[in-house]
């Protein structure tokens, strides 16, 4: 039996996976310099960019993984991280208050280009490509091993 292919080991999803690591990357120091050093001021801003660290750390690790588990992973990782952003987004510019200082999700991205609001849009419309590529191989498998037989 052959091992099942990685999506992600090149083109489109070798970069998605990049721009997840670094945004994982980007969120985890960004949150953890700001609890370390200003937690009191905002701690709701705060603790929502630790969160999108994590989300990111996951997607990102889920990406690179093989298999259907990893994939489901990705699949709630990605959308999660889609809700979080529009969600912080809205909250973010309803309530400025409560974002005295920029997060990684609020005003949609803003302070990183906007590319938390684009990236789990992408995100999911690749993991759907993947998706069909998948269901679509056994049912080429079993024609070409159907047609020799």
């Amino acid at each position: 039996m052959t091992e099942e292919p990685r999506p992600t080991a090149s083109g489109i999803g070798r970069v998605l996976v990049v721009v997840y690591a670094v945004l994982a990357l980007a969120a985890t120091g960004r949150s953890g310099y700001q609890i370390a050093t200003k937690f009191a001021e905002a701690p709701v801003a705060y603790s929502l960019s630790a969160l999108a660290a994590v989300v990111y750390v996951v997607a990102t690790v889920a990406l690179v993984a093989r298999g259907a588990t990893a994939f489901r992973v990705a699949v709630v990782a990605i959308a999660f991280e889609l809700v979080g952003v529009l969600a912080v987004g809205v909250a973010s510019l309803l309530d400025p208050a409560l974002f005295p200082d920029d997060t990684v999700w609020s005003r949609f991205g803003q302070g990183y280009l906007f590319i938390p609001l684009v990236l789990p849009v992408l995100g999911l419309l690749w993991l759907r490509r993947v998706q069909r590529v998948r269901r679509s191989a056994p049912a080429a498998a079993s024609a070409t091993t159907g047609a020799a037989s």
